[in-house]
Parts: C-alpha cells; structure tokens; sequence
C-alpha cells in the first residue's frame, strides 16, 4: 500500500499523523458520555451538596483538596467553546467548590463569555446562583476566580462592586487577601481577584497555579498531563499557607475541550486512585466535563485526613487513651528514678 502513495513511507507516516488529528477535532464530538471520570450528559448522577460539614472549623482554607470547573458558565457556543455541561447549581451540589467565571465588560455591563462566545448570562446570574447555594447549605464555602474575557477595558471593579449590591450583598464576600480558617469563612464566597482595584477578596495571583491550557492538537495532550502531574506532585509538600490550584484542562485548534477532557480526566482519574490511601493535601483540582465519582474521588481527599485526625483527638481523649499515657508516664518516671 506504501509504495502505491506518492512520496512513501514519509507521505503515509504525514498522513497517519493528520488523520489521528483529526479524530481529536472530530472522533469524539458528539453523544452524550457519562463515565466516572468525565460526564457532559445535562445532570450529575449524584450530588455532594455539603461536604464541607465535616471538615474542622480550625482548618486552613489552603490545607483542603477541593474540585472546581473551568470557564464554569461555558455551557454553549459549540464543541470548541463549551467546556460544562451542568447548570451551575448543579456543579455546586455535586460537590464543585472552585468556579472559574469570565465577564465580557460593555458600559457597566458584565455578561458572561468564553472567548466570543456568549452564555445566555451576567455576572448577576452567577452571584444569585452562589447566594443561594450558600443560604441553603452554610457550612460551605465557594471560591471564584473572576476576570475579564473579550473585552479590554482593564477596569471592571466599579461594575463588579454594583452587580454585588444588586444581585447579591457585601457581608457575602470574604473581604481579606489573608487565607481564611473554615470557621472564619463558612457561607461565604471568596472572589480570588484577577483584575485591578481595590481588595474584594483575595488575589488570584497569590495561589501557586499551573495552567498550562493550550493543546495545539490531541497529539499534545501528554505534554499537558505532565504538567498536571508535575504540579498535583508539588502540591503535599509545597507551602501548606499557600493555595495551590491545578487545571486539567485545555485546548487548541485541533483539540477542542472535550477531546483532551475525555483523555486528560481518564488519566487524572487513575492518578488518584493510586493515592487514596497516602492522605495528602492536593488543592483545587479544576477540571472540564468532571463526572461525579472523580469529583467525590477529590473531595475525599480531605475526608479521609479529617476521619484520621478525629480518629488521633478521640484515642487521646477516651478513658483508655488517657489511662495508657498516665501508665506510659509512670513507667518512665520510675525509669528515671532508678537510675538516679
């Protein structure tokens, strides 16, 4: 077959390669999937509406594993825009606590955009939606990074602060760039600011960040799983006062968001299965098209270490626990009195 196309083996190895390309852009374009590592049917098989009940007052915000979405409100403009199926409300009660929302800026107006595309959306829609989530489930806590997309004004603070007084209230924000314990920001939403202005929360340039997004075609989505892993393997040994956040996702002209989540989250999904039982902290893990089972996979990441750490505080604090320290103390004075 070679020797009958022009050019040889060299022509057949380009043209194998282009095909394999074009299978990213359109092999996996349309059918609804439900697997649990990735799901762009309408609706989450369950939901995790509010994990965050049992995690300890007393813990940093920077010491939790938590999912989240990118481009949490690209639910249209085609395969090379969409990056979520669900509504917002449902991503928040599946568990989703980090949402990754961009804001088209026109005279004080902010709609909700991924690239040019628009989201049937404002900025008011989001802040209702969190509102209520939090009013419904305040042991939870959101936080959103918020930054301008297809426009250029560079000066959104004014039309953010308004949207907050019309579509939400001010006591709902986190208003400190410090990371706060549980207790300090249960039912609130923290703004992590990626626009110029005042304090409205914390700064998202203050998290540790891999973001490496851009998959020029679906032969490149190795290279954007490296760094994912790269990152998720700084992350139980970085600074434990600093937020880190990884994205799975990405894209490019010839890989367009589904194709690398399909692949991106198979891999991330065998990644953490191999380290449910180590009892390390991960940060925000942000993804496209997450399924459910692979979102609860994150979350009970920080379940597993608080069960461990209440399992220690409970040990200490039984009759027996207590009476094996004071026999343990006593046998270790007499020790010591022997051999004075």
């Amino acid at each position: 077959m070679m020797s009958n196309i022009r050019g040889g083996p060299g022509k057949m190895k380009n043209m194998l390669t282009e095909m394999m390309v074009l299978l990213g852009v359109f092999g996996l374009s349309y059918g609804a999937i439900q697997r649990p590592d990735y799901d762009d049917t309408p609706n989450p098989e369950f939901l995790n509406p509010s994990w965050m009940a049992s995690i300890p007052d007393d813990q940093p915000l920077s010491e939790v594993t938590m999912p989240g979405t990118h481009n949490t409100m690209a639910l249209f403009g085609g395969v090379y825009a969409e990056c979520q199926t669900w509504s917002l409300a449902s991503q928040l009660r599946a568990g989703v606590r980090f949402l990754d929302v961009r804001v088209r800026h026109v005279k004080g107006n902010l709609t909700i955009h991924h690239g040019v595309s628009y989201q049937r959306a404002h900025f008011g829609h989001v802040l209702e939606g969190v509102s209520d989530f939090l009013r419904e489930y305040p042991s939870e806590i959101v936080l959103m990074r918020l930054k301008e997309e297809f426009s250029e004004t560079n000066d959104i603070y004014g039309a953010v602060v308004d949207y907050i007084h019309r579509y939400g209230h001010w006591d709902l924000l986190w208003h400190s760039r410090l990371v706060p314990t549980m207790r300090e920001a249960r039912g609130k939403l923290i703004v992590l600011q990626d626009f110029s202005g005042p304090d409205l929360g914390m700064r998202y340039g203050s998290l540790d960040i891999a973001d490496d997004w851009r998959v020029p075609t679906i032969l490149h989505v190795e290279e954007k799983w490296q760094s994912v892993y790269e990152h998720l393997e700084a992350a139980p040994n970085g600074n434990k006062a600093q937020m880190f956040l990884t994205y799975s996702s990405g894209a490019g002209v010839l890989a367009f968001p589904r194709a690398v989540a399909q692949r991106i989250n198979a891999q991330l999904y065998k990644y953490l299965k191999g380290k449910t039982d180590l009892n390390q902290r991960l940060g925000i893990i942000c993804m496209d098209f997450p399924g459910v089972s692979i979102i609860q996979m994150i979350i009970d990441f920080q379940l597993k270490e608080v069960t461990k750490r209440k399992l220690a505080f409970n040990q200490v604090n039984s009759k027996g626990g207590l009476k094996n320290i004071i026999s343990s103390m006593r046998e270790m004075i007499k020790h010591l009195v022997g051999k004075v």
